[in-house]
């Protein structure tokens, strides 16, 4: 499946290393999967007639605690979380995964992989942790004529997956708007993004996986699982359709093409983004802000998003983030982005806009409003990109199927306004969510909650381990007092319908955090955790990928 064909116009970063010794040297080249109307590749990967090397593949390489590396590559974005492996390995191939994991199995030692490093707890970091698998080398982005589908490679960051489908076929995925999230555990948790009311999940796309897998006998190999419903593999797929990274295999390649996709014309097998974007800004001022006005504001959104997130809605290209910050942070804004192309679309933001501020008695500052290319908007525009959190943080989550009941949103007002606590960088991200999302039956994929109309992500984000007990104190609290009602936690029911696994939290492991009754995996999978036990037995019966919140084998 590899293409490593070139062109000028459309470069992206590689890793080049001529030997597997922990010193080996890297440059940098381009590379890009074939463009429409290039030369095919011939069996040496190089554009026929184009007179280019080979390329060799990357790694691997070995770094140990000696190594003056080794400290880059232990930590991801949390900075809450530094491992102590006996080495990492940067892997380039997945030959060299297999290789890797074979050796994890056969010196008994527990083994955790890494792709763009954005893991919220401590799963790869963890004291039991002594081969981390290093993926970011494998970051190829292309196209693969033969399985008539897109492959993204582990390591590619979304932003440059996005450019790379962009600039080469018109199409994308609807993945996540953090530009620097790696492919590898955004995918397999079921990510969503700005696109995802218009075209779904970015896991509703996924036509198959390679994947590194080991067997009763201990012995790792490479296998491919695609959607076919001839495939024995199936499950195998399904299963990477939501459960989350490090749990059944290691995935070397995601294989993308939305369902019903036919031809062979590249530009129409996955989705194709809109080409402008209008975009807005606005914050509000804590300065006037009385819990009249917030909860006004918040009660306004979710309502909103009850009554305009059908499928087939006018409003199905806005996604819009209202981003209530702690008071010590002095405003609070939203965020919004719709497709400049849709039928009355500078209208129908406008609409939106009044009908989240309306009766509120406070006004709002416009800090941002334009017309901006699709592209743009999603690689740079900071609009929808949290500030770089590689700091220290903790995160919660909530899908919700209505809006904010009195008492959450009492909750949301007590808990940002608290003058016991001083977060800046404490907030909520409350995410428009349905929309083509909710056309999915919730057996269909791993992620049940085929039936919200919001998605919330608790976040808050300090310096100094000496905070961490301030932090972790308040955001457990305001949590714990937003879902009073059903144990502390968004237990499915009327209203909310539990958490995403992408956004880690251990807490819900734990009867002190949850007591709602709800294990954490129902939490994240309801009734579909069943299936995903069985596909762990019969994929990975020696349960050699494990962490905290990693599907458990039966009985």
């Amino acid at each position: 499946m590899r293409d490593n064909s070139r062109d000028a116009g459309y470069p992206r970063r590689r890793f080049l290393a001529g030997t597997a010794a922990a010193g080996a040297t890297a440059a940098v080249i381009g590379t890009v999967g074939t463009l429409p109307g290039a030369p095919p590749a011939t069996a040496t990967g190089a554009a026929e007639g184009a007179g280019e090397a080979v390329v060799p593949a990357f790694g691997p390489v070995t770094v140990k605690p000696s190594d003056r590396r080794y400290p880059d590559l232990v930590w991801g974005t949390n900075r809450r979380w530094v491992g102590t492996p006996d080495s990492v390995r940067l892997v380039g191939t997945a030959d060299h995964v297999v290789a890797a994991v074979q050796e994890a199995v056969d010196s008994g030692r527990q083994l955790a992989v890494r792709s763009g490093g954005h893991c919220y707890e401590d799963f790869v970091t963890g004291d039991g942790v002594r081969l981390v698998i290093d993926m970011s080398a494998m970051d190829e982005v292309g196209y693969d004529p033969g399985r008539r589908a897109f492959f993204i490679e582990p390591g590619a960051r979304l932003g440059d997956a996005y450019r790379v489908l962009y600039k080469g076929w018109g199409v994308t995925i609807p993945g996540g708007t953090c530009p620097t999230v790696g492919a590898g555990g955004h995918i397999v948790g079921g990510g969503y993004g700005a696109l995802a009311r218009l075209h779904g999940l970015v896991v509703d796309h996924l036509y198959g996986v390679e994947a590194v897998v080991v067997d009763g006998n201990g012995k790792a190999r490479k296998v491919v699982a695609t959607r076919e419903e001839t495939d024995p593999n199936r499950d195998l797929l399904w299963a990477h359709t939501g459960a989350g990274g490090g749990t059944l295999a290691v995935v070397t390649k995601y294989l993308m093409r939305s369902p019903g996709a036919s031809g062979a014309d590249p530009a129409k097998l996955l989705p194709q983004p809109p080409s402008e974007l209008h975009v807005s800004t606005v914050t509000w001022s804590w300065d006037r802000m009385t819990e009249a006005a917030f909860t006004t504001i918040l009660r306004n959104f979710g309502q909103w998003c009850e009554r305009n997130s059908a499928p087939g809605s006018p409003y199905a290209s806005l996604f819009s983030q209202l981003k209530p910050a702690h008071r010590s942070a002095g405003s609070f804004s939203m965020t919004t982005q719709i497709d400049a192309g849709a039928p009355n679309s500078a209208r129908l933001l406008d609409d939106f806009l009044a009908a989240v501020n309306k009766g509120s008695g406070v006004d709002y500052r416009v800090d941002d409003r334009r017309t901006i290319a699709w592209l743009h908007a999603t690689t740079y525009w900071p609009g929808f990109t949290a500030p770089d959190p590689t700091t220290r943080f903790k995160a919660k989550s909530a899908y919700m199927r209505k809006g904010f009941p009195e008492a959450q949103l009492k909750a949301f007002y007590k808990h940002l306004s608290r003058t016991d606590f001083q977060g800046p960088m404490s907030v909520v991200m409350i995410s428009t969510y349905g929309g083509r999302i909710n056309t999915v039956a919730p057996a269909d994929t791993v992620v049940p909650q085929r039936d919200s109309v919001l998605k919330l992500h608790y976040i808050t984000f300090w310096q100094n381990a000496a905070d961490d007990a301030r932090h972790l104190s308040w955001i457990r609290e305001f949590y714990q007092d937003v879902y009073a009602a059903t144990g502390g936690v968004p237990a499915p029911g009327d209203v909310t319908d539990g958490c995403f696994v992408n956004y880690a939290d251990v807490d819900l492991n734990s009867p002190q955090w949850n007591g709602s009754g709800v294990p954490w995996h129902e939490l994240y999978f309801k009734g579909n955790y069943r299936k995903l036990q069985t596909v762990k037995a019969q994929w990975d019966p020696k349960n050699v990928f494990r962490h905290a919140q990693a599907i458990r084998l039966p009985g």
